[in-house]
């Protein structure tokens, strides 16, 4: 087993067990009732992957989590509002996002 991410967020962390498991990881999460929002004295949770082979794909994968905050906001083609990069619809209109590069 090895550790591949640790969060005091549950949600976080959670996301990346879900991001892992969708694609065919097994994953081991520790502290999981020990992390209380950054309380100090609490340990944060950790993502472990059950098969040491798994570590390098595990990486990349969630890596793919820190670089998509990089997209910027994009311009709805259909109707020129400005959308947050975490809408895959335009908030007014409806139409799909450009694919991004």
């Amino acid at each position: 087993m090895k550790m591949v991410y640790t969060n005091e967020s549950s949600v976080l962390v959670n996301n990346a067990k879900n991001l892992l498991i969708h694609n065919g990881l097994s994953v081991s999460v520790a502290n999981e009732h020990n992390s209380t929002g950054g309380h100090t004295l609490l340990a944060n949770m950790e993502l472990w992957v059950n098969r040491d082979s798994d570590y390098d794909k595990a990486m990349e994968l969630l890596n793919t989590l820190k670089s998509s905050k990089n997209i910027k906001e994009w311009v709805c083609t259909e109707c020129n509002e400005k959308n947050d990069a975490s809408f895959e619809i335009c908030w007014n209109c409806g139409s799909e996002a450009p694919r991004q590069p």
